[in-house]
C-alpha cells in the first residue's frame, strides 16, 4: 500500500532530518516508528503526506508516486491518507460533528466546502463512526469542552470518515494518560482490522509499540537503524536506537538468547 524509498529531508539551514529512509507498509498491518527525540519520526510522517516537503526520494501510495504531485492531484492523494495529530488539530469552536465531517471536505467542491454543504450519506456515516469511537451523544458538544482522550477519538473519527487508504498517526498518545493511551491504541487496532486500513504510527512509548505493532522501525538521527517484529526489539536493538551503540556481535547475541557464553561451550566441547 505504501512504499517509501530513499527518503531524505534537508532544511535550508543545512540540518539533515532524514537520510535514505526506506520502508513499506502493506495490507492492514500496524507499523510503529520509534526513536529518541529529534530522530526524524514526525518529519517522516509529515513528509509522507507532504505537509513537509521531502528533498529527495519517493513516496508511493497504492501505486502512485505522490512526491511529484501538486494542486488537485495532491489534494486527492492527501485525502487518501487519514492523519491523526499529536495535538488533535481540531477547530475548538466547532462541534464534534462539524470537526468529524471536515474529514470529507476533500471530496466536496470549493463552494460546498465553503458553505459546509455535507452529503447526507456522510452525515449518516459520521453518526455511525462517532458511535464506534465511543462519542455517541456528544455530536453537538464543542471541541473545547472535551477531554484529551475524547479529542483524540474525534480526530480518529475524522480520519476514518475520509475513507483513507492508510492512516498516519503522529504521536497520538503523547498527551494522554496511560489508560487512555491504551484505549486509543485499542481503537486504532480495531479500525485497522475491521476497515482493512494499514496504520503507520509514530509513537514514543516503546512498550505500546511492542504490544500493538506487527512491525517496528527504529530511527536515529534521521536514519533507519532497526526494522523487525516486536520480539526482535531486545536490549541490543534498543541501545542501537536510543544510545547509538553498535549492534552486538553474533557471539553476544547468542549468549543473550541461550544464557551460555561461547567460551563455556568451547570448554565443554574441547578435546
Amino acid at each position: 500500500m505504501l512504499s517509501v524509498s530513499e527518503l531524505g529531508k534537508t532544511y535550508p539551514s543545512g540540518e539533515r532530518a532524514l537520510h535514505d529512509v526506506s520502508m513499506e507498509v502493506a495490507g492492514k498491518e500496524i507499523v510503529s516508528i520509534i526513536g529518541p527525540s529529534g530522530a526524524g519520526k514526525s518529519t517522516m510522517i509529515r513528509c509522507i503526506n507532504r505537509l513537509t516537503e521531502p528533498t529527495e526520494g519517493s513516496i508511493v501510495l497504492d501505486g502512485r508516486d505522490v512526491t511529484g504531485l501538486s494542486g488537485k492531484e495532491l489534494q486527492t492523494a492527501r485525502r487518501e491518507m487519514g492523519m491523526i495529530f499529536q495535538e488533535f488539530n481540531l477547530v475548538e469552536r466547532l462541534t464534534v460533528m462539524e470537526n468529524v465531517l471536515s474529514g470529507t471536505l476533500g471530496y466536496l467542491s470549493t463552494w460546498n466546502a465553503f458553505r459546509r454543504n455535507y452529503q447526507g450519506e456522510d452525515v449518516e456515516r459520521a453518526y455511525e463512526v462517532l458511535d464506534r469511537v465511543g462519542m455517541a451523544g456528544r455530536e453537538n458538544a464543542r471541541a473545547d469542552e472535551l477531554s484529551g482522550g475524547q479529542r483524540q477519538r474525534v480526530g480518529i473519527a475524522r480520519a476514518v470518515l475520509q475513507r483513507p487508504k492508510i492512516i498516519l498517526a503522529d504521536e497520538p498518545t503523547s498527551a494522554l494518560d496511560p489508560e487512555t493511551s491504551r484505549a486509543v491504541m485499542d481503537l486504532l487496532t480495531e479500525i485497522s482490522r475491521d476497515e482493512d486500513i494499514p496504520v503507520l504510527i509514530n509513537i514514543h512509548e516503546v512498550e505500546l509499540a511492542r504490544e500493538y505493532a506487527e512491525r517496528i522501525v527504529g530511527l536515529r538521527e534521521g536514519e533507519v537503524v532497526f526494522e523487525g517484529p516486536p520480539e526482535e526489539l531486545d536490549s541490543d536493538a534498543r541501545n542501537v536506537i536510543y544510545r547509538g551503540a553498535e549492534p552486538a556481535s553474533p557471539t553476544v547475541v547468542a549468549q543473550e538468547k541461550t544464557g551460555v557464553s561461547i567460551s563455556e561451550v568451547d570448554k565443554e566441547t574441547s578435546f
